[in-house]
């Protein structure tokens, strides 16, 4: 389990990259609507504010 806040930006980083190829390669409506709410999802986790750790630690 990540534990540091740096460490959580990457994975969520990752998935973003996942969904843009996932995006390049397909014309299926459905899909595109599906990354769509997935990438939302991400983007609240990644730009949340508060961090998901506070900088105190």
């Amino acid at each position: 389990m990540p534990t540091i806040e740096k460490e959580i930006n990457c994975y969520l980083f990752d998935q973003l990259s996942i969904l843009e190829r996932i995006e390049a390669v397909t014309d299926d409506e459905k899909a595109l609507k599906q990354i769509a709410i997935e990438r939302k999802q991400i983007e609240r986790k990644l730009y949340q504010q508060p961090p998901l750790i506070s900088s105190q630690q």
